[in-house]
């Protein structure tokens, strides 16, 4: 099955006889609690919430959240609460993690904790967005708007291998990746149309797996059919990319915020590399963009 809306996802989860578990770090705020609460109710996975007992019962009590889908587990204290997220997950007591009203640098120290954390030796922790665009005829996965400022060769062979593992979660057997850059053309003075040629090479000589890969490409040609025609790009990837590499964090984001604030784009977002999916969701994303990331974390989650 090949999962072309968001809302596929979750009709795919509340059919499972088993639901993925997800402890929430420091889950004191009502926002965190608020799409929790709604994924536990739809029945698409099980939840521990992890933070002061007292604050999480006053608010559930204050919002109406119904408290008994909840495991609490009493930690007031931010970073411990973190750290005992991260060790219900080493513990294999949960299959994902969340950040709840911890701050974004005290959630990261607790993941990659040389002893004590989630991320593997040499492994490259990135970020992945699904992404449902009105004028887009299936989901996009794009990497990376959140976390790799600037990837290097190593950094963006490891987004690729991210987005086409998610791709195929989603159903598609061989992804299409796009590697986007300012131009169709191979420029030395622009490095990442240079670097992705070099990839999109690795690609055609299958080290990179069953994809199909290319580029540079700008991004007009990626997800415009009629825009790669007039320039003469030919290739499967053409005007019909299941997933976007972007070359920086600055040109991810942008395309991100410019989706989702200006046309209306439903998205889910998660961070991989780790050892289990994590949700990191921003202070300005939805309810739903943050329902949406729980429910891919729980999709992806082994």
């Amino acid at each position: 099955m090949t999962i072309n809306k968001i809302d596929d996802i979750y009709e795919l989860l509340k059919n499972r006889a088993c639901k993925k578990r997800l402890v929430v770090s420091y889950a004191n705020d009502s926002h965190s609690i608020e799409a929790v609460h709604q994924a536990a109710k739809m029945g698409i996975i099980e939840a521990t919430l992890c933070g002061d007992e007292e604050v999480i019962r006053r608010v559930c009590a204050e919002h109406g959240y119904d408290v008994s889908l909840f495991h609490l587990v009493h930690e007031p204290v931010d970073t411990k609460a973190a750290a005992l997220a991260v060790q219900i997950i080493r513990d294999k007591k949960a299959d994902f993690i969340m950040k709840g009203l911890v701050s974004t640098d005290k959630y990261m120290r607790a993941i990659l904790n040389k002893e004590s954390g989630l991320l593997p030796p040499k492994a490259i922790l990135s970020h992945v967005t699904v992404m449902e665009c009105v004028n887009y005829h299936k989901l996009l996965v794009v990497s990376d708007v959140a976390v790799i400022p600037v990837p290097d060769m190593a950094q963006k062979i490891a987004m690729v291998k991210y987005v086409t593992q998610t791709a195929r979660t989603l159903g598609i057997e061989r992804p299409k990746v796009a590697l986007i850059s300012a131009t169709e053309q191979i420029l030395p003075k622009v490095p990442s149309s240079v670097e992705a040629a070099v990839i999109a090479k690795m690609g055609e000589r299958g080290q990179l797996g069953d994809i199909d890969i290319d580029g540079p490409y700008g991004l007009d040609v990626a997800i415009d059919a009629e825009a790669a025609a007039i320039k003469k790009v030919i290739s499967p990837v053409a005007g019909n990319a299941d997933c976007l590499v972007f070359p920086s964090l600055d040109a991810g984001n942008v395309f991100y915020k410019s989706n989702t604030k200006l046309a209306n784009t439903r998205s889910g977002a998660i961070l991989v590399g780790a050892s289990a999916p994590s949700v990191l969701s921003s202070r300005g994303d939805s309810v739903d963009t943050k329902l949406n990331s729980i429910a891919l974390a729980a999709l992806l989650a082994k």
